[in-house]
C-alpha cells in the first residue's frame, strides 16, 4: 500500500502545475493533501473530479485558508468511515484534521498550525498538538495509527539546512521541537528517519532567495506510525523533484499490515 502526503499550497494552483500528471504517475493508493485553500461555504470541492479516486474534503470555515483533503483509490482500498476533526470547534473550524478508518489501521491527515512570525500562534499550535495526541492515543486502543501531514516543525538540526540561524524561529522553537520529541517518545515512529537514518533531505523551501534551487530547505512533512506498524514499513521517501508547491510530497509504502 502506497500512501503519499502533500501540502499543495492551494489545490486550484497546483492543478495548473501538473497535479493530474503527478497523480497518474505516482498512482498512490491514498493521497493526503494539506492547505487546499478552498471554500466550505460555496461547496467548491464539488467542482473537482479525480477519476479512480474517492474524494473526502475538509475545508476551513474561512474562505481560501487552510483545509485538508484525502483521495482514496477506490479500486484498491476503501475506508470504513471518514470523520473531519475530533469535535473541538476551535481546531475543527480550520479544517486541519481528517480521520479515516481502514480495516487494519486509522489514517489521520493533519495540517498542523504554523507558529507564525513573532510566535503569535505558538500557544494555539501546542494546544492543538496536545489535543491531537490525546485523540490519537484513544484511536490506538482500537487499531494502530498512521498520521501524516505538514507538521510545521523541523525536529532535529539534521532536518533543516541552517539550524543555527533558525533557533527560536517558527518551526524550530524549543517548544515545538520538545513536543515532537515527546510525540515520538509516546510511540509514534518518524518513518523517514527510521528507514533513512542520517539521510539529509528536505520537504519545504522558502520562495525567497532561490532557496529550492540552492536546497536551503526544511523537513517539516512527516509520516509517523504506531509502533505496531513499524515492522510493516517497506519504504519512506520524499519526492523532492516534484514541483508545483513550496512543499514536496512525502510518502511511505507498507505491506502485510495484518501480519
Amino acid at each position: 500500500m502506497k500512501l503519499i502526503s502533500w501540502n499543495v499550497n492551494g489545490i486550484r494552483a497546483v492543478l495548473k502545475k501538473g497535479f493530474t500528471d503527478f497523480l497518474r504517475a505516482e498512482l498512490p493508493d491514498v493521497l493526503c493533501l494539506q492547505e487546499i485553500k478552498i471554500s466550505q461555504s460555496t461547496q467548491e470541492e464539488t467542482t473537482f473530479d479525480f477519476p479512480g479516486y474517492l474524494e473526502y474534503w475538509n475545508s476551513a470555515s474561512r474562505p481560501g485558508y487552510s483545509g485538508t483533503a484525502v483521495l482514496v483509490r477506490d479500486q484498491v482500498v476503501q475506508p470504513i468511515s471518514v470523520k473531519n476533526g475530533f469535535g473541538e470547534e476551535s481546531f475543527d473550524n480550520e479544517g486541519r484534521t481528517q480521520i479515516l478508518e481502514f480495516a487494519d489501521f486509522y489514517l489521520v491527515n493533519c495540517y498542523f498550525p504554523n507558529a507564525n512570525h513573532e510566535l503569535s500562534r505558538l500557544d494555539y499550535k501546542i494546544s492543538y498538538n496536545n489535543y491531537l495526541v490525546l485523540n490519537l492515543k484513544k484511536l490506538e486502543k482500537k487499531k494502530p495509527v498512521i498520521i501524516c501531514g505538514d507538521f510545521n516543525v523541523a525536529h532535529q538540526e539534521i532536518d533543516l539546512a541552517r539550524p543555527k540561524e533558525n533557533i527560536g524561529n517558527p518551526g524550530f522553537t524549543n517548544e515545538e521541537r520538545s513536543w515532537m520529541t515527546s510525540f515520538i517518545d509516546q510511540g509514534f515512529v518518524d518513518s523517514f528517519r527510521f528507514l533513512n537514518d542520517n539521510k539529509i533531505q528536505y520537504s519545504w523551501w522558502s520562495y525567497r532567495a532561490m532557496a529550492r534551487v540552492r536546497n536551503v530547505g526544511w523537513r517539516i512533512d512527516y509520516f509517523c506510525v504506531s509502533e505496531k506498524i513499524k515492522k510493516h514499513l517497506k519504504r519512506a521517501f520524499i519526492l523532492d523533484q516534484t514541483t508545483g508547491s513550496d512543499h514536496a510530497p512525502v510518502g511511505i509504502e507498507v505491506e502485510n499490515l495484518k501480519g
